[in-house]
């Protein structure tokens, strides 16, 4: 007999879901993050660096104890930015109605294919101190 998955805001899983609630409840809040990374796995940026990046960069918060709490870090995976000549790009929102801060929000990072295992702690861990990310190199947004 399977055992029963419940997700951290205690609801029942879907078989084969991490999180995906079998029944939707509209009145519960949806899960606290404190940043939320968005990661470009469409096909040029996953042929830059890796196809599976979203996936590690998750059991990497796990291991780091930050895919939960006050602290979280959500990543997400996302189709084309239309920033390919960056390589493979991430996006940062900082979710600043809790403990996020404006200079974290809508950061844009470029070629992330080229972080190594301890580029992404650093940045994890930058992000949740609230410490500047101006060692990452970022892509500079323009309103035209």
């Amino acid at each position: 007999m399977d055992k029963v998955k419940i997700n951290t805001m205690g609801s029942e899983v879907v078989d084969g879901f991490e999180c995906k609630p079998k029944v939707l409840d509209p009145n519960k809040p949806i899960m606290h993050y404190k940043n939320i990374i968005y990661v470009c796995i469409d096909k040029r940026c996953s042929a830059a660096g890796s196809s599976k990046k979203a996936d590690e960069l998750r059991e990497l918060l796990k291991d780091m104890n930050l895919d939960v709490g006050e602290q979280r870090i959500k990543i997400s995976k996302s189709l084309c930015f239309g920033a390919c000549r960056y390589k493979q790009v991430a996006n940062i929102f900082s979710n600043t109605q809790a403990n996020g801060i404006e200079e974290h929000n809508n950061i844009w990072l470029k070629k992330t294919q080229d972080y190594e295992i301890e580029k992404w702690k650093d940045l994890f861990i930058a992000l949740k101190e609230n410490r500047s990310l101006n060692g990452f190199e970022q892509i500079e947004m323009k309103v035209y």
